[in-house]
């Protein structure tokens, strides 16, 4: 079986608070990147697929030449190859224009079994792609997935968390899985795997190689557009202290500081 893991190198979270609204505008963050931390558990899970049921699991990303590195973690965990799809013309692209990417790229690998992404990404936040890969590929979407039950037939069983609790579904191959942090805890690479990652020469696929034109991809084709970006305002935090003689005052005096002053009650 071949299961392909769609991931995005994205700002570390410790240091999204530095970046500043006119830099995400301008792509140009200035902050170390690191594999998107919601796409580390649909690699661990891609590796324990290929571990399961047999086969290869291969690393996708859409980026520029510094996206290698978080290809080559992927590969330092455990996946057979890497594949990176760039080309200039993708600058800009929306959602949905990665998504054709993606599926592209899937497509001109020779397909997959399973195609795994994360639940979204820590910067975008829009967790759209799973849905526009499955759109372009017309297969099967899984999503809020917490554990891949079995995978036999033709057919793969998952449980998805749900507010209500877990619901067991089953769907046709090929399938577009995205899950959550729930289905697994992603491994450490061990040395010797990250020496030979780092090693590693990731092929690159272009727009050409695709078979996509400049409208199709890029800003020119986005439907989406960010205009203006603002952080939200800083909230302010109060220690209020609460003194009675007895618990019961303090109890009252509680209990008319969250009616007249905080208004939650």
């Amino acid at each position: 079986m071949k299961f392909t893991v769609l991931l995005k190198q994205t700002p570390d979270t410790a240091e999204l608070p530095k970046i500043t609204p006119e830099q995400a505008l301008a792509g140009n963050q200035g902050v170390t990147k690191v594999v998107n931390p919601w796409d580390e558990y649909a690699v661990e899970e891609g590796i324990r697929l290929k571990e399961r049921f047999g086969g290869e699991t291969v690393a996708m990303s859409m980026g520029p030449d510094e996206v290698d590195e978080a290809l080559k973690s992927a590969l330092a965990m455990g996946c057979d190859r890497a594949v990176r799809l760039w080309d200039e013309s993708f600058e800009g692209s929306d959602v949905w224009g990665t998504a054709l990417v993606l599926a592209k790229g899937v497509e001109k690998d020779g397909g997959a079994d399973v195609i795994l992404t994360g639940k979204m990404s820590v910067d975008g936040n829009s967790g759209a792609v799973a849905h526009g890969v499955a759109c372009k590929l017309g297969v099967s979407l899984l999503t809020q997935v917490a554990k891949i039950v079995d995978i036999s037939d033709g057919m793969i069983t998952v449980e998805r968390l749900l507010d209500e609790g877990r619901e067991t579904v089953r769907a046709p191959l090929p399938a577009v899985v995205s899950v959550v942090k729930e289905i697994n805890e992603p491994r450490y690479p061990t040395f010797i795997r990250i020496r030979k990652a780092s090693r590693a020469k990731i092929p690159v696929l272009t727009a050409a190689d695709l078979g996509l034109s400049p409208d199709q991809v890029g800003a020119a084709a986005a439907k989406v557009k960010w205009t203006e970006l603002v952080k939200p305002p800083a909230k302010k935090r109060e220690v209020v202290i609460i003194e009675g003689e007895t618990p019961e005052e303090k109890a009252r005096k509680l209990l008319d500081y969250l009616m007249n002053v905080e208004k939650v009650i």
